[in-house]
């Protein structure tokens, strides 16, 4: 497993804390390299540190092309080159269309869709001239379905499924790929104050950040090297359907 990533460099988007750190704590253990991007100083600054110098961190706000272009110039003059694109940062707002207001609407899109958008379009060059390369888009189980009063996030997320598919066939002949994650419900500080009892999916339990890292690593290593345009689903069986039987074992 060291050796999944060797010679890799990735660049993770919303990698100072939960499922972004759990990816590059993942990279580094299987010999890749990252550069940490995010607008949390601190603890970007704190994993980098944990992780030593095959990281670095960045302060990267998402919705700003310029910041985007340096964190790409970053791993590139650090490292060498840029593999891999971990479109991870994301946030969530919910309300019902009484309530969520056009600023919200606004901002998910801006932070969720709109920022995978200038990601991969900063990264774009760098990724062709280190080819075989990968990108890898964070979306969710809403990239599939809705849920009540989650009209920004699902959006955004179905958003990010279909930009991935645009992507993959424009990049594939230049031998980058690119495919879309969509993790069920996670045990981040997003999720913080849930309730796992009414989670009625097959597994029944939060998902840990490392199981959706272990899919993430496999789709930036050249093990998925026939994998483009794709949807991989993380969620605990989720999406095949809810009720589950209880047994007496």
């Amino acid at each position: 497993m060291r050796e999944q990533l060797h010679d890799k460099v990735a660049l993770v988007s919303g990698g100072a804390r939960g499922m972004g750190a759990a990816h590059c704590r993942e990279i580094i253990a299987r010999g890749g390299k990252v550069v940490i991007a995010d607008v949390l100083d601190d603890e970007g600054e704190a994993l980098a540190a944990e992780l030593g110098d095959d990281s670095v961190y960045i302060h990267l706000d998402v919705t700003d092309s310029a910041q985007w272009r340096e964190a790409v110039d970053t791993a590139v003059s650090r490292f060498g080159k840029l593999n891999v694109l971990v479109n991870n940062a994301g946030i969530l707002s919910q309300g019902p269309l009484t309530e969520y207001t056009e600023a919200q609407w606004n901002t998910i899109i801006a932070i969720n869709l709109t920022g995978q958008f200038l990601g991969i379009s900063a990264a774009r060059d760098a990724l062709v001239d280190s080819a075989p390369a990968a990108i890898v888009n964070i979306s969710s189980t809403n990239g599939f379905q809705g849920s009540v009063g989650m009209h920004g996030y699902t959006a955004s997320k179905f958003g990010v499924r279909g930009l991935t598919k645009s992507v993959a066939l424009e990049l594939g002949p230049h031998g980058v790929r690119a495919n879309s994650v969509h993790p069920g419900p996670i045990a981040t500080p997003m999720t913080e104050g849930l309730d796992a009892s009414g989670l009625a999916h097959a597994l029944g339990r939060f998902g840990e950040p490392r199981e959706v890292s272990n899919l993430v690593c496999y789709l930036a290593s050249d093990e998925s090297s026939f994998s483009t345009g794709a949807e991989f689903v993380v969620d605990g069986g989720q999406m095949a359907g809810f009720g589950v039987i209880e047994t007496t074992d």
